[in-house]
């Protein structure tokens, strides 16, 4: 008699908006309960609403991951109390726009706490309960500023050049633990990113990605069996970079 392979979970961060919530609703109709963090509550409820109605499990975590000395701990509290976590995609960040000549330390420092930073204090939330279960699937969301000198995109670009060196790193240290990292590069992608403060930038939003289109990349790199893994995947608008 066979039986049904068991329900993954995952944790989103970034779930409220954008990318996040893309993969989020992406997850839920794929069969994967869903862990949402993000720092609005209100937004984080809807999206877990619209999540449930396909039936899987579905929970809010406020967390603000700007707080990095919080962020580890919270995040192994999630893991807790929503089950053990199969899938971490850590797809909270900001964007930021400035000459690097003109970029104050502390909106640097802000930049690479949340990009960044951020992303190590989650990981470390999940990373012993893999070690354990000898199994993992971490996605970190980059771009492709990460390898491309972009004027006036210096805090983002080092922080996402950053999280890129830092998936490689921890994908050659677990990969004997039987934990997977990937790294996906998207082009630019019509978000609410470029609606904040931090970012000054005019382009054409109706020739960029969409987030469902980068959801669909992220979960077909969790439909691939445990023996393979997608280590770096760039996506980009068919119109090129922007």
């Amino acid at each position: 008699m066979s039986f049904p392979p068991p329900q993954k979970r995952a944790i989103i961060t970034g779930a409220s908006s954008g990318i996040g919530k893309a993969t989020a609703l992406a997850f839920a109709k794929a069969g994967i309960d869903v862990a949402l963090v993000s720092r609005s509550q209100e937004k984080l409820e809807a999206v877990a609403s619209a999540a449930a109605e396909v039936g899987v499990k579905t929970k809010a975590y406020p967390l603000d991951l700007a707080k990095i000395e919080d962020v580890q701990s919270k995040i192994a509290a999630i893991a807790a109390d929503f089950g053990a976590i199969d899938i971490l995609v850590n797809s909270a960040g900001m964007g930021y726009t400035n000459s690097l000549s003109e970029t104050p330390l502390t909106d640097w420092q802000q930049v690479i706490n949340l990009n960044l930073s951020s992303v190590f204090q989650c990981i470390l939330g999940v990373l012993p309960p893999m070690r354990d279960r000898k199994q993992g699937l971490i996605i970190n969301v980059a771009s492709i500023a990460a390898q491309n000198p972009f004027p006036g995109w210096g805090a983002y670009s080092a922080s996402k050049a950053g999280l890129l060196a830092f998936s490689k790193v921890l994908a050659a240290e677990e990969r004997a633990n039987g934990i997977r990292i990937v790294n996906i590069s998207p082009g630019a992608v019509n978000t609410p990113l470029w609606d904040t403060q931090t970012v000054n930038a005019d382009f054409d939003r109706a020739a960029m990605l969409t987030p469902d289109i980068v959801a669909q990349a992220i979960l077909c790199a969790t439909q691939l069996p445990s023996e393979a893994v997608i280590e770096d995947m760039t996506i980009m608008p068919s119109a090129g970079a922007l």
